[in-house]
């Protein structure tokens, strides 16, 4: 991390998990530990949680996101969520373009640039995810496909809106499977993305902006992640729901 030119972020990443009372029991079991935390930390929990958190975290230095948001204001969208909803609770991030989204929910790189428009309109920040399959890896086109990603998933996106941008590495094959990248594997793609974002919008852009990894990182691995100079935080999953291992990951951030 290069913590003197751009934020480190460590963003728990809840997914499908936790009632209420868990949420709210989670998030007073871990304000204490991460309240001295050199990072930003960001709980993204799901909708039904949003109300519960943000109560709980009030007064902390824990920030609330959701996990997806609809790229229309309101409308004939059964089951969605729209940005401006998520700006009238309170929250101030939001996850875009998870591979889960993308696998199971017909997400498109299409669809990922439409939300991420309407999120950053609404003033929300932006946790935008993009990352290779397996069989993308083996065939030797990581590069090319994350860099697609990024440049589609950006597309129409100003210089200034990318300010409240973080970009997430997740290697698909990594996620859930307790597979990780190597921190020289993840660093070597998390600089394919800044090249690009230099590419995109200069070097001063891709200097300041947060690009995490999201494969698999754990209190055991974090500290050699965030050790890489293009690795600035992480994008938790299942270490997001025990407060002990997440504040690990938190103070390796700290230190790093």
């Amino acid at each position: 991390m290069k913590k003197d030119v751009r934020k480190a972020v460590i963003a728990g990443n809840w997914k499908m998990n936790k009632t209420r009372p868990e949420a709210k029991a989670l998030i007073e079991e871990m304000k204490p530990l991460v309240a001295n935390a050199g990072c930003e930390v960001v709980a993204c929990v799901p909708f039904t949680n949003l109300e519960t958190v943000l109560e709980a975290a009030k007064g902390s230095n824990i920030k609330v996101g959701a996990q997806n948001c609809h790229f229309e204001k309101s409308g004939a969208f059964t089951g969605e969520i729209s940005a401006d909803m998520l700006v009238e609770m309170g929250v101030e991030y939001v996850i875009i373009g998870h591979s889960e989204r993308r696998q199971y929910f017909g997400e498109t790189d299409e669809t990922v640039n439409k939300r991420t428009k309407a999120a950053l309109a609404a003033g929300l920040k932006v946790i935008l995810c993009v990352g290779e399959m397996l069989a993308d890896r083996e065939n030797g086109i990581t590069d090319e496909l994350v860099a697609m990603q990024t440049k589609i998933a950006l597309k129409n996106v100003s210089a200034e809106e990318l300010k409240n941008v973080i970009i997430a590495y997740e290697p698909v094959w990594a996620i859930g499977t307790g597979k990780t990248a190597t921190a020289e594997q993840a660093n070597e793609v998390c600089a394919v993305i800044r090249a690009t974002i230099k590419a995109l919008y200069g070097c001063e852009a891709a200097e300041g902006i947060t690009i995490q990894y999201g494969g698999s990182m754990n209190a055991k691995n974090a500290a050699e992640l965030v050790a890489q100079p293009d690795v600035d935080g992480g994008l938790i999953g299942g270490a997001s729901l025990k407060a002990p291992d997440f504040a690990v990951i938190v103070d390796a951030a700290t230190k790093g």
